[in-house]
């Protein structure tokens, strides 16, 4: 049946990597089609870069103290995310898909200082 807002909840489960990219690209292959609205909670971060557009972080301490924030461009909540883990990634130049960089290596420190924890992207 047809809707104006779809709610999903954790669509990868029980997926390998590779059924988990398909299936979010035929999720989001459907919604823009369809010029709907689509609510997605998922913990596979690979998944959730490949299928939102907008985050919603939360922070705080889970089950005591915790908020959501503002939902935010995927770049500006995962930066924002990822600063707190004290954690960097970068874009595989072959594959494309998100890969962490190793902790305190040249790279880290680089996009750490640049505040830029999500994907920095070459420039050359």
């Amino acid at each position: 049946m047809p809707a104006d807002i779809y709610l999903i909840d954790e669509p990868s489960a029980y997926l390998d990597s590779e059924q988990r990219i398909i299936a979010a690209r035929v999720i989001k292959r459907f919604i823009m089609h369809a010029k709907k609205t689509a609510f997605v909670v998922e913990h596979d971060f690979i998944m959730a870069t490949y299928l939102a557009d907008r985050v919603i972080v939360f922070d705080g301490q889970p089950s005591v103290d915790a908020r959501a924030n503002t939902p935010e461009s995927l770049l500006t909540g995962c930066n924002k995310f990822l600063k707190n883990l004290d954690v960097t990634f970068r874009r595989d130049p072959n594959s494309f898909r998100p890969r962490i960089n190793k902790y305190n290596s040249q790279l880290d420190q680089e996009q750490k200082l640049s505040g830029k924890f999500f994907f920095l992207e070459n420039e050359s």
